[in-house]
């Protein structure tokens, strides 16, 4: 019988011990950064209000993220204009990204409609849109503040 209560302790320390190194997870790898938005076929990536025909999606333009001039990531926007990108905590500091980074949409405005600039692009400074825990992660959501056009 003795065994028997020896053998269940050390089961429940066991399983105490792992669910307490579980916890701790989120705290030592810090919060993954999450930057996402849509990008419009216009002068400012924005939708044109009270525009005649609704402001198409910008689909397949080059997002990058663009820290002190070096792009660090990057993706393509689908057919709704939409793009996400992750950074991983441990080579990025949110307070860094907030300060030093960007977004900048690469492909030229013409190619999403011909009267728009066909040299020059996209550019904007990132802000904070909230967190999110998803499971064991705390998830920081940044989007781009106001774009505009960079003429080169």
């Amino acid at each position: 019988m003795a065994m028997k209560s020896i053998v269940l302790v050390s089961l429940l320390v066991v399983v105490f011990a792992s669910s307490q190194a579980e916890a701790q997870v989120p705290s030592v790898s810090g919060s993954l950064i999450n930057i996402n938005g849509t990008i419009f076929c216009s002068l400012n990536g924005n939708i044109v209000p009270y525009a005649v025909t609704p402001t198409p999606a910008f689909a397949n333009a080059l997002v990058q993220v663009t820290c002190g001039g070096n792009v660090v990531a990057s993706t393509i926007t689908n057919a709704a204009g939409i793009f996400n990108i992750f950074l991983n905590p441990l080579q990025f500091l949110l307070s860094s990204v907030l300060s030093s980074c960007q977004v900048v949409v690469a492909t030229p405005l013409a190619s999403c409609n011909a009267s728009l600039p066909a040299v020059g692009f996209l550019q904007a400074p990132l802000q904070l849109a909230g967190t999110t825990v998803l499971g064991i992660l705390n998830v920081v959501n940044l989007v781009p503040a106001v774009f505009q056009i960079i003429q080169v």
